[in-house]
């Protein structure tokens, strides 16, 4: 297999290995969240060995081999995308998690205090209660009432939100404004839209 990417435009990028001693760095991101979940060293086996399986296979330094993410604990890196870096040397790929990353049991090696990136997690949740449907789910039970009941919600709480903002505390505030998200992450979901849409729209508009 040709040690390559594909760039946006559909053309060939090869990946240096020789820089680095025959080792590339590589960062593995959320393809949802993401947020950055670890960094590793890939030879040109280990990518190679990677993009066949889809799952993230390094080149480990201490042990002297070949070792794939999740191989003990089950806690693979699905592969979704491939990017490289504009000096050839350096990938980044957007995984989905199966488990915790970090051996110590956190979601990403860099043990972050909490996930900025939240939203996009809060919208993997929703989309999981839409495929997996229970009783016990608020979303589900909202969801069943049709998409009428879900636009009146958002426009419920968009007016709470504007009445805590002008007459309620900062933590009334926040706490508005977050019901707010949330049922509008529900009711993009129903109508088959995501918060990526709405960022490429945001970004296209400031340019």
């Amino acid at each position: 297999m040709k040690n390559f990417l594909l760039d946006d435009k559909n053309k060939r990028v090869m990946i240096d290995f020789e820089k680095g001693n025959g080792l590339v760095p590589v960062i593995v991101q959320d393809y949802q969240t993401l947020e950055v979940l670890m960094l590793g060293y890939m030879n040109e086996e280990a990518w190679q060995k990677t993009q066949e399986e889809k799952k993230v296979t390094f080149f480990s330094r201490t042990k002297n081999r070949l070792w794939t993410k999740g191989e003990e604990s089950g806690n693979f890196l699905l592969v979704k995308s491939y990017h490289i870096d504009c000096d050839k040397d350096t990938i980044l790929i957007k995984a989905q998690p199966v488990g915790p990353t970090c051996h110590t049991g956190s979601r990403s090696c860099f043990n972050t205090e909490y996930n900025q990136n939240f939203l996009f997690e809060l919208e993997r949740i929703v989309n999981n209660r839409f495929e997996f449907p229970t009783e016990e789910s608020y979303v589900n039970r909202l969801r069943t009432r049709g998409i009428n009941k879900i636009a009146q919600k958002v426009g419920e709480e968009a007016v709470e939100t504007v009445i805590a903002a002008l007459n309620e505390t900062e933590k009334d505030f926040i706490n508005e404004a977050s019901d707010l998200l949330f049922h509008l992450i529900v009711l993009l979901r129903e109508k088959g839209l995501s918060l990526e849409a709405i960022a490429k729209n945001l970004e296209g508009r400031h340019q």
